[in-house]
């Protein structure tokens, strides 16, 4: 029996491609020797490549007219036996369909954001399980996998490693702490403020100092959280995303809330405290497939209502977390890692 040829379409973002990651892991790990080719943009590949769970990468553009039809082109010589589409929107389901792949696999209505989406799927996968990745990992089942998630191990360049171990030497910060205030909508971030207030707590009572991740279009909240952070003094850091990953991965603990760092420090194995507002933590919360002893802690408050409507403003529930509660959820993290 000839092994089967995987389309594996998620274009971004960065939360969402680690959320992607386990169910590919058991896809790869039902057919060791199966063509994986994942689809996705530009700007994820060496995320992806991080992963090392397919034969391929292959990229595409889907505002440029040229790339759409270059990587339609591409699809079609190929000859793919399955496209699973684990994004679910037009543009994703759009590929495999317009390319003539003969099976694809998707999301049901009851999963999808943009209706009609369904339409482009031969298999319509209703799913049963609360957690994204869980439901990624269903899609990976109807494809074949027996399991629908496995392990994910990330790997990083010596590179990225000795760049920033080289960084924290000449700041003479050994051990640290990263916080990730921004990303994503306003509604799911925890006020600048408190951030600031928080970076306090932890230089005062653990002798830490915090370093800030801005990503793009960031600047004025990191701006925020270091005028509110005093003699604290925490340090901005704007790399690459190797970089960004070696600067998780050697961190004591990461503090974020529903975004793509956060996630990103959760699959590199980083001890992570969670905060939650309008997105639920059961869907979208950090996630290790088959792990040990939990290593996260996730606050939201007990009155948070579920909305995944983008706000500009952090949800009244986010307020509800004091800086005392999340600076005990740090401390209780960096004792148990010490």
């Amino acid at each position: 029996m000839n092994e089967p040829r995987f389309l594996v379409v998620r274009l971004g973002s960065l939360g969402d491609i680690v959320h992607t990651f386990p169910a590919v892991a058991g896809l790869r790990e039902s057919f060791p020797q199966a063509e994986i080719v994942w689809l996705t943009h530009p700007r994820w590949k060496p995320l992806v490549e991080s992963s090392e769970l397919a034969t391929e990468i292959w990229e595409t553009e889907t505002r440029s007219y040229l790339s759409l039809r270059d990587i339609l082109a591409r699809i079609r010589k190929v000859h793919f036996t399955t496209a699973i589409d684990y994004q679910g929107l037009w543009k994703s389901a759009a590929l495999p369909f317009l390319s003539r792949v003969p099976r694809r696999i998707g999301f049901s209505t009851h999963s999808i954001r943009e209706f009609g989406v369904p339409l482009l799927y031969t298999d319509r996968v209703r799913c049963t399980q609360s957690h994204i990745a869980d439901q990624n990992g269903e899609l990976s089942q109807r494809g074949g996998a027996r399991n629908g998630v496995g392990p994910v191990t990330l790997s990083l360049s010596a590179q990225h490693e000795a760049f920033v171990s080289q960084l924290f030497r000449d700041f003479s910060m050994d051990r640290y702490v990263v916080l990730s205030p921004a990303g994503g909508w306003r509604s799911k971030c925890w006020p600048p403020d408190r951030y600031g207030a928080l970076c306090q707590e932890i230089h005062a009572y653990l002798g830490l100092r915090c370093v800030l991740n801005q990503g793009p279009g960031d600047e004025e909240c990191v701006a925020a959280v270091k005028a509110a952070s005093g003699e604290a003094s925490p340090l901005a850091y704007n790399g690459s995303l190797g970089q960004l990953m070696a600067l998780l991965r050697n961190a004591i603990c990461v503090v974020g809330g529903d975004t793509g760092p956060l996630h990103l420090a959760a699959a590199l194995g980083t001890p992570v405290v969670a905060l939650f507002g309008p997105t639920d933590p059961a869907r979208n919360g950090p996630y290790r497939p088959r792990a040990g002893p939990a290593k996260d802690i996730v606050l939201r408050s007990p009155h948070a209502v579920t909305t995944y409507k983008r706000g500009d403003r952090p949800d009244p529930s986010l307020l509800q977390l004091e800086v005392a509660t999340v600076f005990d959820a740090v401390r209780r993290q960096v004792e148990a890692h010490r």
